[in-house]
């Protein structure tokens, strides 16, 4: 191995990196998109900082990665809260929660965008005239979600009435070996190239289950407002820091 591999290297192992250089291209992915309503104060409790919430619509996602670069065919899940940057332009969902089955898309979310990416079985199947999404951990469903299969016809622009949920937002904790802190920062990541090529919406439901390892129920469901099914292929870009929290530390304290 020479020097300037080492240096010039994106991940490990060396010759055989777990993930891949961005960007990522996900072909024919399909998405259980559910929106429902929680308490403010319980999502004040999980949101950072000087993020602030757009409202109290919490939005699950259970998808299934037909086709993506490099790690192939997996599922994921998402749990995500409408936020904003106060004084900036920057909105988005912020992610409390993530679970899925692919170790290679686990630590490319955790190490390339700060995402709190956790093991976990999600799936999304029809039975029969029913879209079921679910969301197991430890051998619980934590998150059961049901829609109609495709009886109303919608747009992707319904959905990002909710929340624009192209951008991604998230809290990135890295620490140096020795336990010290090397990165506090927020992220945002926005999906590129996006082509939809169906998208359907209708009455749902939303069943959370609590586990200590996946606490979703800390976002309790108070009124389920609709779900939407859609199929869409999308680049995964790299991202940019939107707040340091270290850089304001350091600020503070040479202003003291």
């Amino acid at each position: 191995m020479q020097r300037e591999n080492i240096t010039d290297t994106f991940a490990t192992p060396f010759d055989n990196p777990l993930i891949p250089q961005f960007p990522m291209q996900m072909r024919n992915t399909e998405i259980l998109t559910v929106f429902y309503e929680t308490y403010p104060e319980k999502m004040r409790n999980i949101v950072p900082p000087p993020l602030e919430i757009l409202n109290n619509i919490v939005i699950v996602h259970i998808y299934h990665m037909n086709d993506s670069d490099y790690f192939g065919s997996y599922f994921e899940s998402a749990v995500q809260i409408p936020v904003f940057l106060p004084g900036t332009d920057i909105k988005g969902a912020y992610s409390p929660y993530l679970y899925l089955g692919s170790a290679g898309a686990v630590a490319v979310g955790r190490e390339v965008y700060g995402q709190p990416k956790k093991d976990g079985q999600p799936r999304l199947e029809v039975r029969d005239d029913l879209f079921v999404g679910t969301v197991t951990r430890n051998g619980i469903d934590v998150i059961t979600a049901t829609l109609g299969y495709k009886q109303k016809r919608a747009e992707v622009t319904d959905m990002l009435n909710y929340c624009d949920f192209r951008t991604n937002i998230n809290l990135k904790v890295v620490p140096h070996v020795d336990g010290t802190t090397a990165i506090r920062q927020l992220t945002a990541r926005t999906f590129a190239d996006v082509h939809i090529h169906e998208c359907w919406r209708g009455a749902a439901t939303m069943e959370l289950r609590p586990n200590a390892q996946a606490p979703v129920y800390k976002l309790p469901v108070v009124e389920v407002i609709e779900g939407f099914y859609w199929r869409t292929d999308f680049v995964l870009p790299f991202g940019s820091v939107i707040h340091d929290y270290l850089a304001e530390k350091a600020d503070k304290t040479s202003n003291e």
